[in-house]
């Protein structure tokens, strides 16, 4: 798969909430996960490994009460590397609705996911 076909893949399944599932299609098995420099509080941290990646997947997901909309822009490609605009209508245990708008960053590397980093504003 080349990067154009890695992103839209990923831009699919993540608009349906699919997030594991697209993990486990297109990451590889060394895959990083990296939150932005001067996270908020409550920020899961960076992982390393497409397993660290799952736990940290279903650790966000534990703490998210209900998802009121998802959005995923179309990938934006240049090269091994992509990007997409999220944004998230959520509402966390114990910590009420928040609206977060997100820029993921994707490196891709014989068809797989290697690196992802987030850049978000969590309203």
């Amino acid at each position: 798969m080349n990067t154009e076909a890695v992103a839209k893949r990923l831009a699919e399944l993540c608009r349906k909430g699919e997030y594991e599932q697209a993990q486990r299609e297109l990451y590889a098995q060394d895959a990083v996960s990296i939150e932005m420099p001067g996270a908020p509080a409550g920020a899961l941290g960076d992982a390393k490994g497409l397993d660290a990646i799952y736990e940290k997947g279903r650790q966000f997901a534990a703490m998210v009460e209900a998802v009121h909309a998802n959005d995923v822009s179309e990938p934006v490609v240049a090269g091994n590397w992509f990007s997409l605009a999220m944004a998230m209508d959520v509402t966390f245990k114990g910590r009420g609705r928040v609206q977060m708008a997100e820029i993921g960053v994707y490196q891709v590397r014989d068809g797989k996911v290697v690196h992802e980093q987030f850049f978000y504003d969590m309203g």
